[in-house]
């Protein structure tokens, strides 16, 4: 286990340390639309490496939301303009028009293995391997265990969070094994969060999911390795993943209200974050209707319009609602004088209810909702920048780290909790000693 605190090296003057290689890696990255994808894409092609990016269709045929910060980069590739990304490393024949032809963009629904297949064999035709699996498709659900147990809709929530944290990364790397492994050669780096290793009260499903996928990585790691796969874990801190991919919250009951519970419940911390931040959240913070999946099925159709030579974009069709598109309420109005007002024929424009003036804090709502939150870039390049060069100066590395944790206070975190156990399992052996009782042998 290793672990990084804040250290100088997070000056943009300076490049990640690149583990030595003698040819140009390919990285597959399952989630390219995240910030967190999108950052690591960036830093490694400036570097001379070659990357895979998996996106969801529907989020991709979105002109605006979550594919938006994707499509500026590729525009940016296009046009010789990406001044972050010409600049990220000093290494020498690296230009933008380049790194433009050493991407490449598939469709991408993780938790559909055929998919993977697909996304997987595309990587491989065009690039000839795939060196690198960085599994970073993550998003959280915002409730108590209580509260996530009301409703069908609510237990839906639960399965959809396996799905997507542990499922979907499962998927990727069941697909990736078979050529790493006919090539004796390859390292799986897969991205889950401290919250792996600490329970945290209000994120309890999504701590399982996440301790559901470590043990998943730490059993293959001993399976994989007669192949000279590598697999690490790389935790960063809660904001990291949390903040930046998709959150979905849970109505929430009087007895875990801030008012009623003293717990230091995640919804209240993020909704206070979250509306703090610019926008508090994207178009796509209204509700989901009862019957959308978190992830709408993605098919396979023609290339999009004005293709490009140089910058593969799979655009395959997708036949229902895009993602970052608003969505339907999920369910009755929770206001009655709302149902009044639409029961007698009369427009609830011209008399909004209090709910309608004095809208909910994110996360706070009395339906379920799903929102992807949109801080500033410097934001996003703060919470992700120490997890970006962890993942570059550990990914391909000879002898990487099994598990990394991000960040001196997620270290401390970790190291308290160990405290603990071991005093613990003190206890517990001078307990155990002080009852047991000595057979006489029997003469």
């Amino acid at each position: 286990m290793s672990g990084s605190s804040k250290p100088p090296h997070l000056s943009a003057s300076r490049p990640p340390p690149f583990p030595p290689h003698n040819a140009p890696r390919v990285w597959f990255i399952t989630s390219g639309t995240s910030p967190l994808g999108i950052a690591v894409a960036r830093q490694v092609l400036a570097h001379g490496d070659c990357v895979v990016a998996g996106v969801l269709p529907a989020e991709f045929e979105c002109e605006e939301g979550r594919s938006a910060e994707l499509r500026e980069f590729i525009e940016s590739l296009r046009s010789g303009n990406d001044g972050a990304a010409a600049g990220a490393t000093g290494k020498s024949g690296t230009t933008v028009a380049n790194m433009g032809r050493r991407l490449r963009v598939v469709g991408l629904d993780s938790r559909i293995m055929g998919q993977c297949q697909s996304a997987v064999a595309e990587a491989e035709e065009a690039f000839g391997r795939i060196d690198i699996l960085l599994g970073c498709t993550t998003e959280a659900v915002v409730g108590a265990i209580e509260e996530l147990s009301l409703s069908n809709r609510t237990q839906t929530l639960v399965r959809d969070q396996f799905e997507t944290n542990f499922f979907a990364n499962v998927n990727v790397i069941k697909a990736v094994l078979p050529s790493m492994r006919a090539r004796k050669n390859g390292h799986i780096v897969m991205v889950t969060g401290i919250t792996a290793h600490l329970g945290t009260p209000g994120l309890g499903i999504y701590s399982s999911s996440q301790w559901a996928i470590e043990g998943y990585c730490d059993s293959l790691a001993y399976e994989i390795a007669p192949f000279n796969i590598k697999m690490t874990i790389v935790q960063p801190m809660l904001e990291t993943n949390v903040l930046t991919n998709r959150i979905t919250s849970v109505p929430q009951l009087p007895q875990y209200h801030p008012r009623n519970n003293p717990a230091p419940l995640a919804r209240e911390v993020l909704s206070r974050v979250l509306d703090r931040l610019d926008g508090g959240g994207s178009g796509s913070g209204l509700p989901p209707s009862s019957d959308q999946p978190s992830h709408p099925a993605a098919g396979h159709g023609a290339q999009g319009p004005d293709p490009d030579p140089d910058v593969d974009m799979d655009r395959p069709a997708d036949t229902q609602q895009p993602r970052c598109c608003p969505s339907p309420t999920a369910g009755p109005s929770s206001d009655p004088s709302a149902a009044a007002t639409a029961s007698s024929g009369t427009s609830a424009s011209t008399t909004p209810s209090h709910a309608q003036q004095y809208p909910p804090p994110p996360l706070m709502g009395p339906d379920v909702s799903s929102l992807y939150p949109s801080p500033p870039p410097s934001f996003r390049a703060a919470v992700t920048a120490e997890t970006v060069y962890a993942l570059t100066a550990i990914g391909g590395h000879d002898n990487p780290p099994a598990r990394h944790i991000v960040g001196l206070e997620g270290v401390i975190s970790v190291k308290d909790k160990l405290k603990n156990v071991n005093e613990e399992l003190e206890d517990f052996l001078s307990v155990s000693s002080a009852v047991d009782i000595e057979r006489e042998e029997s003469s």
